[in-house]
């Protein structure tokens, strides 16, 4: 005998359970693949990406409201890819002295000639 539930939720919860779901299977199904670009190209969540950040969910919400972090929204969601808070991270590099001296003998070097 099947069991039937019908369930009433905002259009917003049902994306984000659907979304859920989806990125679930994806990462299920990751653990026999090896193709690089698909686990870049995943879709993280507030909380997920404040897990992936090692930030508090309200330090996201500060970057998102001061413009500082990459954010997708949708709805009253926010969302976010994985590859491009990678690319955020990776601009926060700072350089190390031994970098920081080559660039300005390099500069130097320009300015003289």
């Amino acid at each position: 005998m099947e069991k039937t539930i019908f369930i009433s939720l905002p259009i917003e919860d049902l994306q984000t359970v659907i979304i859920d779901c989806v990125n679930s299977c994806l990462k299920n199904n990751k653990q026999g693949s090896n193709d690089p670009q698909t686990d870049s190209d995943e879709l993280l969540t507030v909380q997920d990406a404040a897990k992936f950040l090692s930030l508090s969910v309200p330090t996201i919400y500060g970057l998102i409201s001061k413009k500082q972090i990459p954010v997708m929204k949708r709805s009253k969601r926010c969302y976010f890819s994985k590859a491009e808070l990678m690319n955020y991270l990776k601009q926060g590099r700072k350089k190390t002295f031994a970098e920081t001296d080559i660039e300005a003998k390099n500069y130097i070097n320009t300015k003289t000639k």
